[in-house]
């Protein structure tokens, strides 16, 4: 089954990449990738549209306007995007206008921000510095006044870069604009830290929060290390998805407990478990994502909108445990969340980024809308908003990543 994505009408003008002195190879309207490649899948016969410049595209670009939004938390390598984004709409295309909308989609509203014009000069350096040039904020916004805002700015082209949330408020405003018949684009840019993005095998930030999420381990590894009874709980980003935690705890190759949202453990196994730990080899480095909350307190089911303080409950609950054990213990709590996210992308994120942001271009002045550019298996696709919001990409407790971390840190399972 091929999954192609919502197009705004026939491409009919003549790509200016084709004049220009770039390398490009076009890209086909009936070239796919196949969503699974392993022969044992459901969705062995899923195929999604390669993305890529075509030979021609919908808008002309010396008549169209692009916009530009950051929503959500920070994650390295907004910017990135930002920057790529602007420089393939002016130089590579030839548009004349571009608009950079303040904090969120709230920049998109009545209460926002003035919007800003952007232009290669103004974003010659900001991939220089970590956080949002543009500023970014949370929060659903109402998609009929965004399109009035859009329609307002004669925007023909939306770029949103953001998570699960941005994807759905993008989806939401393609939709009012197909019911108004409006000829507006709109493009979803994954970015999430937490790499948790449903039928996108990467996001664009989580190798810089791993790379440095795997330091923070090892400082923490020297803490525990240097206390009598010494255990560092150090809390890492994943709301829904223990990508991260995963993947430090494999790149320190120090941490004995990896704890994260998509497998259970019970609380008593695992401060038996830490209880052991301590009397065998005097100290404890655990690793925790955020989104495991529900399981210290006992809750089943799902964890999405789940208390987050999964580490500091944890810490309390260690100390209160070997307090009534009348053991000495030295519990340090680490939390590095928020100076992981605003920092520059490394070089293989700001590759991605790079990546990224073109494509969303070439999506865009096809007049192709409702979409999300991501990667599967090392190829760009197009992947629908609808398809992109219905499910979160978690880690598979029975696959390799998983299997990886136990044979790492030697842990038991916790039930």
């Amino acid at each position: 089954m091929r999954i192609g994505p919502s197009r705004l009408g026939t491409c009919e003008v003549r790509s200016p990449l084709r004049d220009r002195s770039i390398a490009t190879d076009f890209v086909s309207d009936n070239q796919s990738v196949r969503l699974s490649v392993s022969g044992e899948s459901e969705n062995d016969d899923t195929l999604f549209e390669r993305a890529g410049a075509r030979d021609a595209i919908f808008f002309d670009p010396s008549k169209s306007r692009a916009g530009i939004v950051t929503c959500g938390g920070l994650s390295p390598g907004l910017n990135h995007v930002v920057r790529s984004l602007v420089l393939a709409l002016v130089h590579s295309y030839g548009c004349t206008g571009v608009i950079g909308y303040r904090y969120g989609y709230e920049g998109l509203t009545k209460k926002g921000v003035t919007a800003r014009p952007l232009a290669p000069d103004d974003v010659r350096d900001i991939h220089r510095f970590g956080g949002s040039f543009l500023g970014a904020s949370r929060g659903k916004q109402s998609p009929e006044e965004m399109v009035d805002t859009l329609l307002r700015d004669d925007v023909s082209m939306l770029f949103a870069i953001g998570g699960d949330g941005t994807a759905r408020g993008a989806h939401a405003i393609a939709t009012e604009a197909a019911r108004r018949g409006l000829t507006l684009s709109v493009i979803g840019i994954p970015k999430t830290i937490d790499n948790d993005v449903a039928f996108v095998d990467r996001t664009f930030g989580f190798e810089t929060a791993v790379s440095l999420a795997s330091d923070v381990l090892s400082a923490a590894h020297a803490e525990a290390r240097s206390a009598r009874n010494g255990v560092s709980v150090v809390q890492l980003m994943g709301r829904d998805a223990g990508f991260i935690t995963a993947a430090a705890t494999l790149a320190s190759a120090e941490v004995n407990v990896c704890l994260i949202p998509e497998v259970p453990f019970s609380p008593p196994s695992l401060l038996a478990y830490v209880e052991y730990r301590l009397a065998a080899r005097g100290h404890a480095l655990i690793a925790i994502a955020e989104g495991c909350g529900a399981y210290l307190s006992g809750e089943d089911g799902d964890l999405r909108g789940k208390d987050r303080s999964a580490g500091m409950t944890l810490k309390k609950m260690i100390d209160a445990h070997f307090e009534g054990l009348g053991a000495p213990v030295n519990v340090k709590y680490i939390d590095p969340s928020y100076i992981i996210r605003s920092v520059t992308a490394n070089a293989s994120d700001a590759i991605l980024c790079d990546q990224l942001a073109r494509h969303a271009v070439h999506a865009a002045m096809t007049g192709r809308t409702n979409l999300m550019v991501g990667r599967i298996h090392g190829e760009f696709v197009h992947v629908p908003l609808s398809m992109a919001t219905s499910s979160v990409r978690r880690v598979e407790p029975h696959g390799e990543l998983w299997r990886s971390v136990l044979q790492a840190t030697g842990q038991p399972s916790f039930t």
